[in-house]
């Protein structure tokens, strides 16, 4: 490969301009003539079942266009995996904000005022909160005939002869708490019906194909009567993955009404409708040998899932098996438990079940170093996967620098000097370092409605006769960049600027069939995609240069926008006069699907992602031992994603990850009350912010994977993984005292200073 013009540099987001003038369109900027006001009653009760809703009083009020409960709605239930939710709540309501009853108005000052009226009567039902207690002989059902929604039993090796060979075992108990995605935009959509049964759907989703499948069978619409349009999106950390309700109520309410409907969620709603991150408990044990190398690790997992499943059930999946792949063992048990209880459904979010066990995983091994008397860098760099490794879950390595990761993460810090310096006194320093993995593909099985488990992504690109280049792609933009990085990898297939490259619009009506955003997958599988189809089109355009020119392709180059001849260079012709002289616009399609298999079903074992991305993260913290209260002084991201397309873009990528694996850490505490979130609004819910955080001293490891577009790797989430144990590692060396039940807020900091003795 020779030097890179386009694809390196630290370009601005190809809609950076349009967002910061105001003119970026999201579903609250569209106003369609006839719009109705929707707005959604929450259930106050955890679990009950409902007696009667009162309609026919706020249904005769000026500007009410109509009201309408789960009874007026197909009684089918729908979900991702499993299909165990109603579109609006029938017979029985299973957490608090459930959808009850939605309705329709002329503006939503007259649906605000409605659902005050509504009144609605129940009978309250024991609840039960904790996933352990769900699974208990005798807990309310929740959801069908047993509270387990899914188990998982993984055998590799054999563990008991691991546990005899290791020279050290340590058990121990993590947990971690929901956490809120808190995007800018909050959940929406507007519906647009024709009036004839066909409706367009504009909507903030990570993915348009499967919003399009989930809401056409939810509803038992024909596919060709949904169009499904993803205007500019505020933001979705996997949280706008189809997992609510939004969409789906907003095309029923479209329907009944014939009109276009919209529907906005405030900061409150938030709180009952969105799907957080999945609480967590984990027991965990392992077993080092005399060298420091892992002999065996034990796990059980408890995992709440809420009151229905979306994809917490994937999310367990990966919880259960993927940090495994970090580290070279070979005896692994582990048994995890999904249960159903009477708390908001959980669902994905960045991460997507790596953080709660890498929360759980680094911090046990720090532990284990500490014990051994071993630097905790040392013991990571003895057990890290390699390049060329095969990891006991059935990950080939073809490449990997996590070694490199942790090597260059702790030179940039005074590592030895703040570790041995010990602490005495109110103000103790300490350091700590934990690493990640993360796929940057996932071939799996809740998506089963997608033929074969398809896991790839198809591009077309056209030239035309303006010299301009179009990529014509589904998989969309939800802000982090990947239209930018697509129309680089065009640019320099075609030898344009980037200035010369549009990247269309999401829409099921318009672009390929694609996947979406999730899985830190889009540059990798839609990269390769785009600049196969790029390659394509460059291909035309020497033909047709070499026939108009009466030259054979292979004496032609393409570059600055021009085909000229090697040999003689004046003799040139730009893209658009060739594209002219063919006749019209130049274009290809290419579909990339990885060299992926489907995990078995048996034992969950195979190569389910083409590649992994790793991470090394070091952190400095002072603990205030007389409040509790940390500061973090120095946070180091070594990330190995392959090949950086934009730096620029990975830089915000990296900082903005690492601020929510941050707020997990350190600041996000949902409190929980009777199965309400007490603090479920921003202004009570800290998130971290910018003035509370330090600078992020990123480095960028191009380990270059032979599978990815130019070498790249996705980034966007590995850095998160690791945040939670950093964090616990940094207080352990500061204090002497271990967070093993995050987030590591004051008042639990200095309760367990108090425990151990050593507060001020």
């Amino acid at each position: 490969m020779g030097a890179l013009r386009v694809v390196g540099r630290p370009i601005p987001q190809i809609d950076s301009f349009v967002k910061v003038r105001g003119d970026a369109r999201y579903v609250a900027d569209i106003d369609l003539p006839g719009m109705l006001h929707a707005k959604v009653l929450r259930s106050p009760l955890a679990h009950a079942r409902i007696l009667r809703i009162e309609t026919e009083t706020t249904t005769r009020l000026p500007g009410i266009v109509g009201v309408f409960t789960g009874l007026d709605t197909p009684g089918v239930q729908w979900g991702i995996i499993h299909k165990d939710q109603y579109i609006l709540a029938r017979e029985k309501i299973r957490y608090v904000g459930e959808e009850l009853a939605a309705v329709v108005a002329e503006s939503e000052e007259a649906a605000e005022e409605a659902l005050e009226l509504l009144a609605p009567e129940y009978e309250e039902l024991p609840a039960v909160f904790d996933p352990e207690a769900a699974l208990e002989p005798g807990a309310p059902l929740i959801n069908g005939e047993s509270n387990l929604a899914r188990e998982l039993h993984v055998r590799r090796g054999d563990v008991e002869l691991g546990f005899a060979e290791s020279t050290l075992i340590h058990e121990d108990v993590y947990t971690t708490p929901h956490q809120f995605q808190s995007y800018m935009e909050p959940l929406a959509a507007l519906a647009d019906a024709d009036g004839g049964g066909r409706v367009t759907l504009y909507a903030p989703t990570q993915s348009i194909n499967l919003t399009h499948r989930y809401v056409t069978n939810a509803l038992s619409l024909p596919a060709e009567n949904l169009r499904v349009v993803q205007p500019h999106v505020g933001g979705g950390f996997g949280g706008k993955l189809n997992e609510d309700n939004i969409a789906l109520i907003t095309v029923f309410l479209a329907l009944q009404t014939g009109r276009p409907v919209r529907l906005i969620g405030n900061r409150l709603d938030e709180f009952g409708a969105s799907r957080p991150r999945m609480p967590t408990k984990t027991y965990l044990r392992m077993g080092l040998r005399e060298d420091g190398t892992i002999a065996a690790k034990e796990t059980r997992i408890y995992a709440n899932n809420g009151a229905s499943s979306c994809l917490s059930p994937e999310v367990l999946q990966c919880m259960a098996v993927r940090m495994d792949s970090l580290y070279r063992m070979e005896n692994v048990k582990t048994d995890a438990y999904l249960a159903y209880t009477n708390l908001l459904p959980a669902g994905a979010f960045r991460g997507f079940g790596n953080v709660q066990m890498a929360s759980a995983l680094e911090s046990h091994l720090d532990a284990m170093a500490d014990m051994m008397g071993m630097d905790p860098a040392e013991l990571r760099l003895k057990n890290l996967v390699r390049q060329g490794d095969t990891s006991v879950h059935g990950w080939k390595m073809d490449s990997c620098a996590v070694g490199e990761c942790v090597e260059k993460a702790v030179q940039a810090v005074d590592w030895d000097g703040i570790r041995s310096g010990g602490g005495e006194g109110r103000f103790r320093t300490g350091v700590g370092l934990a690493c990640a993995i993360h796929s940057t593909s996932v071939r799996q099985r809740s998506l089963a409605e997608v033929p074969e488990g398809w896991d790839g992504s198809t591009a077309t690109v056209e030239v035309g006769e303006d010299g301009r280049a179009r990529v014509i792609c589904g998989e969309g933009e939800i802000g982090q960049g990947a239209k930018t990085v697509l129309a680089q990898m065009t640019a320099e297939e075609l030898g344009l600027e980037f200035p010369d490259v549009e990247v269309s619009p999401a829409d099921t009506e318009k672009t390929p069939f694609c996947l979406g955003g999730y899985a830190s997958r889009l540059t990798m599988i839609a990269g390769n995609a785009v600049r196969l189809a790029s390659a394509d089109c460059r291909n035309r355009l020497l033909d047709l240069a070499a026939e108009h020119l009466e030259v054979d392709p292979s004496d032609l180059v393409l570059e600055a926008g021009g085909v000229s001849l090697k040999a003689a260079p004046q003799r040139r012709l730009s893209v658009g006069e060739v594209v002219q002289a063919g006749g019209g616009t130049v274009s290809a399609q290419a579909t990339w699907d990885p060299p992926t298999v489907m995990p078995d079903p048996e034992t969950g074992y195979g190569r389910n992602t083409v590649a992994a991305s790793f991470a090394c993260l070091v952190a400095v913290v002072e603990v205030d031992t007389e409040t509790g209260c940390i500061v973090l002084r120095d946070i180091v991201v070594a990330d190995d994603l392959g090949k950086a397309i934009n730096p620029l873009t990975v830089e915000g990528q990296i900082h903005g990850e690492v601020a929510q694996g941050l707020g997990l850490a350190m600041f996000e505490n949902p409190v929980l009350d009777g199965g309400k979130f007490v603090n479920g609004s921003l202004a009570d819910y800290t998130l971290p912010k910018a003035e509370g955080l330090p600078d992020f001293n990123s480095i960028l490891i191009e380990s270059f994977d032979p599978h990815g577009p130019y070498g790249a790797k996705g980034c966007s989430e590995c850095a998160l993984n690791a945040c939670g144990a950093v964090i616990a590692n940094a207080i352990f060396n500061a204090t002497g005292v271990r967070i093993r039940d995050l987030p590591a807020t004051p008042p639990k900091v200095l309760a367990v200073l108090r425990q151990a003795g050593t507060s001020a």
